[in-house]
């Protein structure tokens, strides 16, 4: 199978794309990798598989590389006697943070017909955006951890206890995110997240809370991962997750009981169904008194969350053959006919 990694993009999560997209050489080794990378221009590069290490990015030297453009059917190379389409059966979107997980080139992918894994346009958006996640998990009946919504533009002040924990809406990665143990700190925490976004979300943060890691998705039955017990500190900034999302080898399950592994599955999978069938996304939960709350959901997980699975790379050879089909509709102009006809016997 040919899979097309998409990745970089406009985003502060950009050098973790380019570190998740190298990690799948390793992982996906029985497919053939074509790499268009997306610069933070928004433009489209055809990337030399054998020659793709982080320096060919940081050094600009990326730009030498052919440069793609969409239209119908795929990504594009110009020449001066017409243009040669990239040949791919699918293709993985891996771009981590805005563009990729805000769902701007899902949309792109469904405007030009092109196969892909990843978060259709409404999940995008519902998990791009922690609030807007918190107001879907409530809908499916799916609990998550307390929390209060304030803006830039907000009075600074809140009611739940300290220590919390201050988080951008919409970013991933740690970026931003700090602990607060007491009020006198809260105003340097939101002026840290208030630099990447004009939202946030404040939570409780738990000492010791046990958190679970689950991963999977839907082809013709359920294909989920184990269920991971992260071993972490206080909690993983941006240069501790930046080396987690290269991980390419597997880790062991957690040590719980069926009823909980249980308890964990049945929250994924109410996330998951329908909304985001055709891709491959992680969630993290809480257990707090015996009750598992939904903390997050990572729509395009560090390097897909492979080492979660056994079989990841069949997995997404299975998962693109059950991606969701967008309705085709048929366009006939009878309408605008039938005025015409009217108009003429008038």
């Amino acid at each position: 199978m040919n899979i097309a990694i998409l990745f970089g993009g406009s985003s502060f999560e950009h050098e973790i794309s380019i570190v998740s997209a190298i990690t799948m050489k390793k992982v996906l080794k029985k497919s053939t990798l074509t790499y268009i990378f997306v610069d933070s221009n928004r433009k489209f590069y055809l990337i030399d598989t054998e020659k793709i290490n982080s320096k060919l990015f940081s050094s600009g030297e990326y730009k030498k590389s052919k440069e793609l453009t969409l239209k119908q059917g795929g990504f594009f190379i110009d020449g001066m006697f017409g243009s040669k389409v990239v040949d791919f059966d699918v293709a993985l979107n891996l771009i981590h943070g805005r563009d990729g997980e805000d769902g701007k080139i899902a949309s792109l992918m469904e405007f030009y017909t092109i196969p892909f894994i990843s978060p259709r346009m409404e999940a995008s958006s519902l998990s791009y955006n922690k609030l807007y996640t918190k107001f879907l998990a409530e809908s499916l009946g799916v609990k998550s951890v307390e929390y209060e919504y304030l803006s830039c533009n907000d009075e600074r002040k809140i009611s739940i206890e300290y220590p919390v924990i201050v988080k951008p809406v919409r970013l991933g990665s740690s970026i931003g995110v700090s602990i607060v143990r007491e009020a006198s700190e809260l105003d340097y925490a939101l002026d840290i997240a208030f630099e990447f976004d004009t939202d946030v979300i404040v939570e409780p943060f738990i000492e010791g809370v046990k958190e679970f890691n689950q991963a999977g998705c839907f082809t013709k039955e359920w294909e989920l991962s184990i269920v991971e017990e992260p071993q972490k500190e206080e909690f993983l900034d941006f240069e501790k997750k930046y080396m987690d999302f290269s991980r390419d080898s597997q880790v062991l399950s957690a040590n719980i009981d069926e009823d909980l592994k249980r308890k964990i599955q049945e929250s994924f999978k109410k996330v998951y169904d329908p909304l985001f069938l055709g891709s491959i996304i992680r969630c993290d939960f809480f257990v707090v008194n015996g009750e598992v709350l939904l903390n997050e959901i990572n729509p395009i997980p560090g390097s897909m969350a492979n080492y979660l699975f056994d079989d990841f790379e069949g997995m997404v050879e299975r998962l693109t053959t059950h991606l969701p089909q967008e309705q085709k509709i048929s366009v006939d102009y009878q309408y605008i006919h039938s005025i015409q006809s009217a108009k003429g016997k008038a």
